[in-house]
């Protein structure tokens, strides 16, 4: 356990960022070599994997419940010097990690083809997102085994052991990647589908290993068999904390579904562009989202120990040293944003909507930083309502406009990006404002 109530706010922040930076480059990698292989596969591939991969946003929804409902109550508990507490509320984490592992099972291999028969633009990428999906479902299903035990440590300031797993699994997915979609060394190339399992061999792998650190090495917080059976009383707790962020990410699979179905006319070189885009916008943004990641803990614990100038102070420097990095970000795919996209596709009109998407959607990225911190900062506050509140008003300024906007004459994708900049921007400045209202009303001190 590390003691976050005291000591440089900038430092504690920087010394949680680095190990969930260092990891999420190799994250990074293996999203990128990932694309690198499928793109080999052909556009239908492409659109296909990346349409299904959108389904991982169902599941963070139900991640995020758990993880934020985790997180937050340990760091208080630490925070108070409450050992007990923190025992209890991460053992109860475990238990309902494989009542959701089940539930993501069952559900995702009823609903897999009718989601597929919506969003997909032909036959090929439906059958190709299908296959995708039926095997990476049993690594979204061991998803929330390390959410449990990954956001039981961030609570107690430990970062390091996540990040080793991580660079662990990544390099086996890397090594994996190859041999399952392109039969490198079998002869036997399982295509989409080896995108999937070898996901999902990755993923039981990096739960095996948190496992055996847990029994072994972990001592501030345990599995206790005691604990192990279901606590409505804690459930409350954890549903009060992790439902709005949950339903937040449901909303993201939502507005993704909603991008999908109205360029789906526009073919499958248009959703494989976008595909293309928005993962590599995913991963060279990562690292700089571990800065937002952090403010979470940090100022759950001195939320926890009562000093609330701490809390402020902790929001203030996420903000700057997040929107810096998120400001070069933006500054690179605006010179050149084909670097990061044309060696993915060699398809002149995949490439140009990816292009394009990344020019434009980069200017939302200094928005999207100060959001993921906002939510964090309301993690440690204890309400996550208002953040599911600005998330929802995206109902009212992205989708329906979206809608809309397809039905017209002369609609372009250029449209649907540049929508999404200006939402964007609009539910960075409201949540802010509601921030600013949250810390007044539980620190009576501004963030700003």
């Amino acid at each position: 356990m590390r003691d976050l109530t005291s000591g440089s706010i900038p430092r504690h922040l920087i010394r949680l960022a680095m190990p969930m930076a260092f990891g999420m480059i190799f994250q990074t990698m293996y999203y990128l070599v990932d694309l690198w292989f499928v793109t080999r596969l052909g556009d239908a591939a492409v659109a296909g994997v990346s349409s299904a991969g959108n389904v991982q946003f169902i599941v963070m929804s139900l991640t995020q419940v758990l993880g934020v409902g985790t997180m937050p109550l340990i760091a208080n508990a630490v925070g108070r010097k409450d050992r007990d507490d923190a025992n209890l509320v991460f053992n109860q984490s475990v238990v309902w990690a494989f009542v959701c592992a089940i539930i993501t099972l069952i559900g995702g291999f009823l609903l897999a083809g009718p989601y597929m028969r919506a969003v997909g633009a032909d036959a090929a990428t439906r059958e190709a997102g299908l296959s995708y999906l039926r095997w990476y479902l049993p690594g979204l299903g061991l998803q929330f085994a390390l959410v449990s035990m990954g956001s039981a440590l961030r609570g107690t300031g430990i970062v390091k052991p996540t990040m080793l797993v991580q660079i662990v699994t990544v390099v086996m997915n890397i090594i994996l990647a190859p041999i399952l979609i392109a039969g490198w060394g079998t002869g036997r190339p399982l295509g989409a589908a080896g995108a999937g399992l070898a996901s999902s061999i990755a993923i039981a792998v990096a739960v095996i290993m948190m496992l055996v650190y847990f029994v072994r090495l972990e001592h501030y917080v345990s599995f206790r068999r005691d604990l192990l059976t279901a606590r409505w009383d804690v459930l409350a707790r954890m549903l009060k904390l992790g439902l709005p962020p949950g339903a937040e990410f449901a909303l993201m699979f939502l507005f993704t579904a909603v991008i999908y179905y109205v360029i789906r006319d526009f073919g499958a070189a248009a959703q494989a562009g976008y595909g293309i885009g928005s993962r590599v916008m995913q991963s060279i943004f990562l690292p700089a989202m571990a800065i937002a990641f952090s403010a979470a803990p940090l100022a759950g614990q001195n939320m926890g120990a009562g000093k609330s100038e701490r809390v402020r102070e902790t929001f203030r420097w996420a903000a700057i040293i997040g929107s810096a990095l998120m400001v070069t970000i933006t500054l690179l795919c605006q010179i050149r944003p084909a670097l990061f996209v044309r060696g993915f596709t060699e398809e002149a009109e995949v490439l140009a909507v990816a292009v394009e998407f990344l020019r434009t959607i980069s200017w939302n990225f200094v928005a999207s930083g100060l959001i993921f911190t906002c939510s964090g900062m309301f993690q440690a506050l204890g309400n996550t309502v208002p953040s599911l509140v600005s998330s929802a008003s995206r109902l009212l300024t992205f989708a329906v406009p979206a809608l809309l906007l397809s039905q017209r004459p002369g609609f372009q994708l250029r449209h649907v990006w540049v929508l999404s900049v200006v939402t964007m921007t609009m539910q960075a400045g409201f949540t802010l404002w509601l921030l600013n209202g949250e810390m007044r009303r539980r620190t009576q001190v501004a963030v700003v």
